[in-house]
């Protein structure tokens, strides 16, 4: 069975444990992220992105609310920099093909 909501969580738990294969493995090859600040091409991309370019690592991204449709989730948390203060809210929409990730488009405020 199709688990989008625990594939979600997988991906959270991945970037805030910096396991890397683990959230290769949630996402296709072909995945995009859209954000305000950039656009990040491609699964490897992404990755390279996440294990070495972002600004801070030792964050961790509360998830707040899940909502599930059809065409996929909307996920409602908040980005805590290591001592816990909060560096932005955020709407992230995730789109999946065949159980992972295939795009998500990232909404701040």
């Amino acid at each position: 069975m199709d688990d989008r909501v625990g594939t979600a969580r997988t991906y959270y738990r991945s970037l805030d444990r910096h396991d890397y294969e683990t959230l290769r493995s949630v996402l296709t090859p072909s995945f995009v992220q859209r954000r305000p600040d950039m656009t990040l091409e491609g699964r490897d991309r992404f990755v390279t992105f996440m294990r070495e370019e972002r600004p801070q690592t030792e964050t961790t991204h509360p998830i707040d609310a899940i909502y599930e449709s059809d065409a996929g989730l909307a996920v409602e948390g908040r980005l805590l920099a290591a001592d816990g203060e909060q560096i932005t809210a955020f709407v992230d929409v995730l789109t999946f093909d065949r159980g992972r990730i295939g795009g998500i488009r990232t909404y701040t405020a």
